[in-house]
């Protein structure tokens, strides 16, 4: 089974759910450039369905009913599966990669390959384009050079041999900050559903302690970790502020990273807990 199934792939409704028009979408480095900012505008980096204990499908029809039809976001998996395939129906060839995150990690450890990238043969050459990093998503291809300098519509990003790997960083107020590490070898579907399931069962998984989220605009990116709301500007600054409710972090979900959240009473007490209020009794 091809990894990225186009047979029930509802690729104009993908194209709609980014705002991109479908007309002019060529397989070519324009589009990836275009999708490569269009998809995390549209679909937020959001970790609700662990959070509350809910499984995340990995299979496309599910994916497409939570990030495209459900208004939803989601983590990693679901992002490049999504935009893989997608590429895909547009007639890019595209490969499924595995990384270790080093993003926050101390020196020394070792962390699985939890991490989904992509990889794109184009005419210019292979890139990588990833679109499910959280706050530090890169926002447009990136060229399978090493030790250049690339630009994206925000942060500058490179490439780094590291021990026959390539790691991926990101600079970051004046220091090139590593996100993750990776190889060149294929991946299938099995080979992310191991760690999906991990990640939302493990008890020392981050994803099931606390709310987060992510989304890009043109000049910012927003992000949400529990009660810790910032807005990141390109040319360095930020803004942070403290939200003081979970009625506010229902609204900054809704309002700010564009997610239709789920209705039910128990996930306004998972929000209540997170802002230190104590659940109705």
């Amino acid at each position: 089974m091809t990894l990225f199934n186009t047979s029930a792939f509802d690729l104009n409704g993908y194209l709609a759910r980014v705002a991109f028009d479908g007309r002019s979408a060529r397989p070519g480095l324009s589009t990836l450039q275009d999708l490569a900012l269009a998809h995390p505008r549209a679909i937020p980096f959001e970790n609700l369905n662990p959070l509350l204990r809910r499984p995340v499908q990995l299979d496309i029809a599910s994916i497409q009913e939570k990030l495209v039809r459900g208004g939803r976001g989601g983590w990693c998996f679901e992002h490049n599966l999504l935009l893989g395939t997608a590429l895909t129906a547009l007639g890019f060839s595209v490969t499924g990669l595995a990384a270790r995150v080093v993003w926050n990690v101390p020196p020394g450890v070792v962390r699985a390959r939890s991490h989904m990238v992509l990889l794109v043969a184009l005419p210019e050459g292979p890139h990588i384009i990833d679109v499910g990093f959280g706050g530090s998503t890169p926002t447009a291809p990136l060229r399978l050079q090493a030790d250049v300098e690339q630009a994206t519509p925000h942060e500058p990003f490179r490439l780094v041999k590291v021990e026959g790997n390539l790691r991926l960083e990101a600079r970051l107020e004046g220091t090139w900050k590593g996100l993750y590490v990776f190889d060149l070898q294929p991946q299938e579907l099995a080979d992310y559903e191991m760690p999906n399931w991990h990640l939302c069962n493990h008890p020392g998984s981050h994803f099931l302690l606390g709310v987060m989220a992510a989304r890009v605009e043109r000049d910012r990116r927003y992000s949400l970790r529990n009660t810790e709301f910032a807005v990141y500007f390109p040319r360095g600054d930020t803004e942070r502020r403290t939200l003081t409710s979970g009625a506010e972090i229902r609204r900054t979900l809704e309002d700010v990273f564009h997610i239709q959240v789920p209705k039910e009473p128990e996930v306004d007490d998972v929000f209540h807990r997170l802002a230190g209020i104590p659940a109705a009794t």
